[in-house]
């Protein structure tokens, strides 16, 4: 059974946005920051397509969780989405990046002793110079709110 986002933001959270704005779906994890920032407890991370170049920052956070979210190939309709853990994150589908998730979430794992999860929403397009497309966007507004309601509870 996928843990619900309730159950795993938990203690000191940093979320991490992962993906490229100017690639349509791939720019959801940016986008997800950009409406979370400042409005919840939770340290947000617009990581790009480099999260590896953030790893330094996360871990100064000292978080208990970390939440990654990206675009990814889960074999689902566009925008359904789900929360995996470690062993689920290093069987989903492609990401659109250049480090290996497992390279990234191992050495997350050696530094810290948080809890590691992954965000996935499934992408309808990934066209270069697209916005969200509906799907997307709509299933971000429900992550946001969700997200915003758990962190301000």
């Amino acid at each position: 059974m996928q843990p619900s986002l309730k159950s795993i933001l938990k203690g000191k959270v940093v979320i991490v946005g992962i993906g490229n704005t100017l690639r349509g779906d791939d720019g959801v994890g940016p986008v997800l920051i950009e409406r979370l920032e400042a409005k919840v407890k939770a340290r947000c991370i617009d990581a790009g397509t480099t999260p590896e170049n953030f790893s330094g920052k996360i871990l100064k956070e000292k978080p208990d969780t970390i939440l990654m979210v990206d675009a990814l190939h889960l074999g689902l309709a566009p925008g359904e989405y789900q929360v995996l853990e470690k062993d689920e994150i290093l069987k989903a589908g492609l990401t659109t990046h250049d480090i290996s998730p497992r390279m990234f979430i191992d050495y997350l794992k050696s530094q810290s002793s948080a809890d590691i999860y992954m965000l996935g929403i499934q992408p309808k397009k990934l066209s270069l110079g697209e916005g969200l497309s509906s799907p997307v966007e709509k299933a971000l507004d429900k992550i946001a709110d969700l997200i915003k309601g758990i962190e301000n509870a």
